[in-house]
């Protein structure tokens, strides 16, 4: 039995680790030659083919039946659609650091998220650790430097997306409990690539691809594999091994590991602020006590 618990934690630590990875790995590659949109259009078409193929050939089909699970999924790709845009032009605006520390808010939006539709009543404790969140993310936005539209847009576009993927999450919760997340994943990632697509035609046709070097082909390949394949099947695993309360402790820690990469990769530094911030994000997220878990990140 401990070895059981102790190889799970080490299936959500690897987890964590791959997220935490992309984080700069995507910093990297949009400051290296490939176009935002452009991006995240290849990405998620080369996810959705992935995860219909193993779908099919693991439950040979993809049906999602039902109006109110069809309602779920229409809700859930478009929180995906606007994560996905708010992802890659946040790493396009500001630093890897600030993104990650922003993203510790996720915890807070999704327990939000869960009040509005009435699952869980909020209580004072709540609050006080969402303001505490909040002074966090106003002083990683103090601490990100730089340009005042680059870095502060680049901050209110990372809140944006920490709210949009609690949302995503969400929402797709009552969809695992009656589909396999495998499909779940094939149907979302399918549909939502379509208004992806529409929204990235002009940055596919004008992508110099010709001038891309094979590291980057590279990373693209990991950003497929890793944060949104792999991952998935590590994720649901080990929740389906120790319950999504323990997993979700292990999520808390992606900003920091996703921070410290962003400082040994990418040679970014954390400012007195930022460090402030970042305390101030977990402690906010402590304060408000045990929060309804997160989908794994399709980040």
């Amino acid at each position: 039995m401990r070895r059981a618990w102790l190889s799970t934690d080490g299936l959500l630590l690897v987890t964590v680790v791959i997220w935490a990875l992309n984080i700069s790995v995507t910093r990297y590659v949009l400051t290296h030659g490939f176009r935002p949109l452009a991006y995240a259009s290849i990405r998620y078409g080369l996810a959705a083919a992935v995860f219909a193929a193993l779908t099919l050939a693991a439950e040979r089909t993809l049906s999602v039946g039902g109006r109110r699970s069809l309602a779920l999924v229409g809700l859930a790709v478009l929180f995906l659609w606007g994560n996905q845009l708010a992802f890659v032009y946040a790493l396009r605006l500001t630093t890897a650091t600030t993104v990650a520390l922003v993203l510790g808010t996720t915890p807070v939006f999704a327990a939000l998220a869960s009040s509005l539709l009435g699952l869980e009543r909020l209580t004072g404790r709540f609050w006080a650790g969402l303001l505490a969140s909040f002074a966090g993310v106003a002083l990683v936005a103090l601490g990100s430097g730089g340009s005042l539209g680059g870095d502060l847009g680049g901050v209110l576009l990372s809140v944006f997306l920490a709210a949009s993927w609690a949302g995503y999450s969400v929402t797709v919760a009552p969809l695992m409990r009656r589909y396999s997340p495998l499909r779940i994943s094939a149907v979302v990632l399918s549909v939502m690539w379509v208004p992806l697509v529409a929204v990235s035609a002009s940055q596919l046709q004008s992508q110099d691809y010709g001038a891309l070097d094979g590291k980057i082909w590279l990373l693209l390949a990991f950003a497929v594999l890793g944060p949104l394949v792999l991952t998935n099947v590590l994720w649901f695993t080990a929740i389906d091994r120790v319950g999504p309360s323990h997993a979700t402790l292990f999520a808390n820690l992606e900003p920091f590991v996703a921070a410290l990469f962003a400082f040994l990769l990418l040679s970014e530094h954390l400012s007195s602020a930022q460090v402030g911030g970042g305390a101030a994000i977990a402690a906010g997220i402590l304060l408000a006590g045990r929060r309804p878990s997160v989908a794994a990140p399709a980040e």
